[in-house]
């Protein structure tokens, strides 16, 4: 069985990770350089970056700190935020990136990630998703998680497979920020409708909260979080021992 992935996630505007970072070893942090190579020095199986301003300006600032980061951490970096064409995903990778994650650029544009794939490999692209449930169904939102698409979301994932996307990350707009454990249900649904990994975002308060996702759905390929890690409320030493010793598949 291939092993549980723990994957912490940096959201990036103006060179710094804006969720707030307080725990040992780290204390002001400019650059989430340092953050980054504090997580790979903790064990952390990837990393993903987020650019939440993806303007022209916080884009080169972004595109700086990535290959910064990609010369220093060793691990799998997985780029987002504003990529919106072929180009997007040309910078991206030429800076570092070994993935590259896209959300409102393949609602805007759903052939992005079949041409995306076709010319870097579906290993290289990562379909995001931010759904809610909206009247009993689970809808796709936009901009954020703003904006309903109206999009029905386990078919549009599918889709996304079918196009070749390599992995898909499920955020539950439902659970995340509430720290009451991830989206089982909507994560089950997901996870049965397609044949590529899903990462799980939205809603990891402790480290039970990963246990719990890995022993109930097993197809679920990785767990990532922001705040409980940049708080220090789980450390990934800690909660990959958790996982050995309930017999989960993990890297130490």
């Amino acid at each position: 069985m291939l092993t549980k992935r723990i994957i912490p996630c940096l959201d990036v505007k103006n060179g710094r990770v804006v969720k707030g970072v307080n725990f040992e070893g780290i204390r002001d942090v400019s650059s989430p350089v340092e953050l980054a190579e504090f997580y790979s020095s903790c064990g952390a199986d990837e990393l993903v970056f987020y650019d939440i301003t993806a303007s022209f300006e916080e884009r080169k600032i972004f595109t700086d700190i990535l290959k910064e980061a990609a010369s220093r951490v060793f691990i799998p970096l997985t780029v987002g935020g504003g990529i919106n064409s072929l180009e997007d995903f040309d910078r991206v990778l030429k800076s570092g990136a070994d993935k590259v994650s896209v959300n409102s650029g393949a609602i805007k544009n759903p052939s992005l990630i079949y041409e995306a794939a076709k010319r870097y490999g579906s290993q290289c692209v990562v379909l995001s998703a931010d759904v809610k449930r909206v009247d009993g169904v689970f809808r796709v939102f936009a901009k954020g998680g703003r904006e309903n698409t109206g999009i029905e979301a386990i078919s549009w994932l599918r889709r996304g497979e079918e196009n070749g996307a390599g992995e898909i990350v499920l955020n539950s707009i439902d659970t995340d920020g509430v720290k009451k454990g991830f989206d089982i249900e909507m994560l089950r649904e997901v996870c049965d409708a397609v044949n590529i990994p899903v990462i799980a975002s939205g809603g990891a308060g402790s480290a039970e909260d990963f246990i719990e996702l890995f022993k109930t759905l097993p197809k679920a390929d990785a767990g990532l979080a922001a705040s409980v890690f940049h708080f220090g409320e789980v450390k990934i030493k800690d909660l990959k021992a958790l996982m050995k010793k309930n017999n989960i598949p993990v890297r130490i």
